[in-house]
């Protein structure tokens, strides 16, 4: 077991606070659950999980934080930042081993993982002294017309198991630079990693003498957890990211109250692979973008659109590369590909596997690994399933390494494929062709949010704005001018005249 104090961890034998409100640390008041590592299925601790009226305790903190952090100049929030940064460099092993432990991860991905925080800080710090507004031109003599972006209020955050780190640091680190106060639950899958990121945040809080430690707090639960985060007025912005009912339900609870929703949901990826592409790239590109994270990436690659050309040559190529990748613990050395997160995750890949059967699909790979890996773990060969795009499977996103293959005559007819299911996250082509690559970045091309040419779906870098469209919900984080959804915009009119001119030459009275 690793040696964990370094995180907050004396020791993992005894149950783990459900509740931490700023640096406050408490046993929830709701049921007690086992996290258990998905590398061998052994319990590493037990979490006393919160209840909805200790979430009610925590906004309420949040709340009365706010009314103090939004006062402190920007740049000084981004000072809060900026060591917290420090605090995650110094750390960054450590965690991205309880990463790899809690999330099942190989070593190489949760250090990006935890790259990633620490790159978000970077960009954060940065945006601290860029919170712009606007100054307009006046129809009005004497007058200015000018906006500006207020800190918003205490934000939500529901995070989901792959990211365990990630997800959150690129909305808190953002929302605290605007002034707002976090509360975050994380997926009670891998609580150890919301606490280990809580305990450094304070450590940062703790060297500053005007930040409210209650800017940061972490709930752990189930539904009811989230739900009352969801419903609770005191939180103008909820960001939730996870599979699309979970934001389904968000949405709608947020949206009775007419408070706005962040989401992130699912993306059922497809990447296009033209006649003229460099196939030794795609190639590569494809297998980190379906296998990587055992297929459980919101990016991962899930549809494959392969010109009739090379269609044979290039599943071939790839049936080669899937049999020779290293499976099994993250923790040995080569090993690409760890396990899934648990025994639910495995039944469904197995299940969605017999439908794509059903439905004409010609699979490769998919079946349980049960020798050579530990006992416990949910290992799997990814599969690589030629079918139709008229299957109705592959409508669907099975979390799991489930790679569609299927094949076009026509970019035009590739593109309506690759456009024609509900999801819209990333998106990819491989081609030589310059006019292939501008067609598919264009109006006509992917409705995505994300659209890459030459690259692989997943791996997104932090400066630019992260999300998607149509049930992937819309909700953009991360870097660009993803930081205007933790603010709250403000139209200024001010007359230095002596005179009260009206907009569109209205006269009333004498003016």
């Amino acid at each position: 077991m690793l040696d964990l104090q370094a995180l907050g961890f004396n020791s993992l034998q005894q149950p783990q606070p459900g509740v931490w409100i700023g640096k406050s640390a408490e046993m929830g008041l709701g049921e007690k659950i086992e996290v258990v590592s998905p590398i061998d299925g052994s319990a590493i601790a037990s979490i006393q999980l919160a209840t909805p009226a200790q979430v009610n305790q925590a906004v309420e903190a949040a709340s009365q934080a706010f009314r103090h952090w939004r006062t402190v100049p920007a740049p000084q929030r981004g000072e809060l930042v900026r060591r917290i940064a420090e605090q995650v460099r110094q750390h960054k092993i450590i965690l991205a081993e309880l990463i790899t432990l809690e999330a099942g991860k190989i070593p190489q991905e949760a250090l990006g993982e935890v790259q990633e925080w620490i790159d978000i800080c970077d960009f954060a710090v940065g945006l601290s002294r860029q919170l712009y507004g606007l100054t307009i031109a006046s129809e009005r003599p004497d007058h200015r017309l000018m906006e500006q972006w207020l800190p918003l209020g205490p934000v939500g955050a529901i995070t989901a198991f792959n990211f365990p780190v990630a997800v959150w640091a690129w909305n808190a680190m953002i929302g605290l630079v605007c002034g707002d106060p976090m509360v975050w639950k994380p997926s009670e899958k891998t609580p150890l990693c919301a606490l280990a990121c809580q305990h450094l945040v304070q450590r940062a809080i703790a060297t500053l003498p005007d930040v409210p430690p209650e800017v940061c707090s972490v709930v752990i639960g189930k539904v009811d957890v989230g739900q009352t985060l969801a419903s609770h007025p005191s939180l103008p912005l909820i960001s939730a990211t996870g599979s699309i009912p979970m934001g389904r339900a968000v949405a709608t609870t947020v949206a009775q109250r007419l408070g706005r929703s962040l989401l992130e949901l699912g993306g059922n990826n497809g990447m296009i692979v033209a006649p003229s592409a460099n196939l030794e790239l795609a190639i590569r590109a494809i297998a980190f973008a379906a296998v990587g994270t055992c297929g459980q990436r919101c990016t991962t690659l899930r549809r494959l659109i392969v010109h009739n050309s090379i269609a044979d040559s290039l599943v071939e190529r790839l049936q080669k590369v899937y049999r020779s990748l290293p499976i099994g613990d993250p923790n040995q050395d080569g090993v690409l590909v760890g396990p899934l997160i648990d025994s639910a995750s495995g039944e469904k890949m197995q299940a969605a596997l017999e439908t794509a059967r059903q439905q004409g699909g010609k699979i490769f790979g998919g079946d349980r690994i049960t020798e050579g890996v530990p006992k416990g773990g949910v290992y799997v060969h990814p599969a690589i399933v030629e079918i139709s795009p008229d299957a109705a499977i592959v409508q669907e996103e099975t979390f799991a390494p489930i790679l569609y293959v299927m094949r076009y005559e026509t970019l035009e007819e590739a593109i309506a494929i690759h456009n024609n299911v509900p999801q819209g996250l990333s998106s990819a082509i491989f081609t030589e062709n310059f006019r292939e690559a501008e067609y598919f970045l264009s109006p006509a091309g992917s409705d995505c949010g994300i659209v890459n040419v030459n690259i692989g779906t997943s791996g997104a870098e932090i400066g630019g704005a992260f999300g998607g469209e149509k049930e992937t919900g819309g909700g953009r984080e991360s870097g660009s001018d993803s930081w205007k959804a933790y603010m709250r915009r403000v139209t200024n009119t001010i007359n230095y005249g002596t005179a009260l001119p009206l907009a569109q030459g209205i006269r009333f009275l004498d003016n």
